[in-house]
This record gives C-alpha cells, sequence and structure tokens, in this order.
C-alpha cells in the first residue's frame, strides 16, 4: 500500500468517525448552522445582519457548539462567533420548549392547595 493510499484510507476514517459523532450528538442541539466555511450545532443562536453597500455581512455568535471539522482535537466547544458574507442556513431542530422527559404524555402535577 502506498503513502497516498495510506493517507485517504486514513481521510475516509475520520470522515467516518465524524459521520458517526454527528448522529449520535444531533439531538443534544436546538439548531443547525450550515455556512459555507463548516456546519454547527448548537443550543443557543444569535443572528445579526449588517447591511453593506455591496452585500449582507452576517454575524453569528453561538454557545454550547459543536463543529463539524474533522480535524479538531474536540469539536464542542463553549462558544464560538462567525462573521460571513455568504449563504447561512439555520435550522431549528427543536422548540425552546421541547425538553426531553420521561413523563408520560398525560401526566399533570397534583394540584397543590
Amino acid at each position: 500500500m502506498s503513502h497516498l493510499e495510506d493517507l485517504e484510507e486514513y481521510d475516509a476514517e475520520l470522515e467516518l468517525t465524524l459521520k458517526r459523532e454527528y448522529a449520535t450528538v444531533f439531538g443534544l442541539f436546538r439548531y443547525c448552522v450550515l455556512t459555507q466555511e463548516a456546519t454547527y450545532l448548537c443550543n443557543k443562536l444569535e443572528m445579526k445582519i449588517e447591511h453593506q453597500p455591496s452585500y449582507p455581512l452576517v454575524h453569528l455568535k453561538m454557545e454550547d457548539v459543536w463543529v463539524w471539522d474533522k480535524n479538531r482535537p474536540s469539536r464542542i466547544i463553549p462558544r464560538a462567533e462567525v462573521h460571513t458574507t455568504q449563504d447561512v442556513t439555520v435550522e431549528e431542530l427543536k422548540p425552546e420548549d421541547d425538553i426531553f422527559t420521561t413523563l408520560p404524555p398525560d401526566f399533570t402535577p397534583p394540584v397543590e392547595e
């Protein structure tokens, strides 16, 4: 096996590991943010659009972030800020009040008197 084949195999293994990790952590986050540079999962998102004469500048502030990047030693980071003039896609994965619970759906708490 040549060094190039070894490198390609290593890169394919990193990509597969990243896809598995993404599938594992996806349900833990509220937003999926797609930019040309990267894909982010986060639980808090603030987005500002500054209109420039020739193009809009999008400023993203994210907290509790997972970054799609196979070359990072740690993909989970507390905060990230992104400035871009490219397209940004934001998907809300679950509403703010959609909190995981083990209670049955028809459960009502007892009324205190």
